[in-house]
């Protein structure tokens, strides 16, 4: 994909993933600006922008951002896939 163009992902896991993610953002009481900070205080280099775009099946999650926020949340990968 070229910068700015919008993918929508298909399979169930990629939709899961990102329903997950917001759930479990939502659970914690984090708003996206929150959860992003989190985030790039782990060293991942993430916007509010991008995680909404993930929560949103619109983007593909990047191994270094699971790792990241299955770390921020204090989960492993199993449990941030079954939410």
């Amino acid at each position: 994909l070229k910068e700015g163009e919008i993918s929508f992902m298909s399979t169930d896991y990629e939709m899961r993933l990102g329903k997950n993610i917001q759930k479990l953002r939502k659970m914690r009481d984090l708003s996206q600006e929150q959860l992003a900070k989190k985030l790039q205080l782990s060293g991942c280099d993430i916007s509010p922008y991008t995680l909404s775009r993930i929560e949103l099946c619109q983007k593909h999650v990047r191994a270094d951002e699971l790792k990241s926020l299955k770390e921020v949340f204090g989960i492993t990968f199993d449990e941030l896939m079954e939410v």
